[in-house]
């Protein structure tokens, strides 16, 4: 049997919700070893002068306990 534990990760881009994703794992993975998965909780946009200008992602991201 296999502990899980999941963590909340909020994560920015200028390019897009994929790369923003992306982002997330790559810092996450730094710190916690053993990441099994990541639900995209959330998306949203920063809007500039009707012009998006940041993409952003909230993420469950599930990891294994040792």
């Amino acid at each position: 049997m296999a502990v899980m534990k999941v963590i909340e990760i909020l994560a920015n881009s200028e390019k897009s919700w994929e790369d923003a994703t992306r982002k997330a794992i790559k810092q996450a993975s730094k710190s916690v070893k053993g990441i099994k998965s990541a639900f995209v909780q959330s998306q949203s946009v920063v809007v500039n002068d009707d012009e998006i200008t940041e993409f952003r992602v909230n993420l469950k991201v599930t990891f294994e306990v040792n």
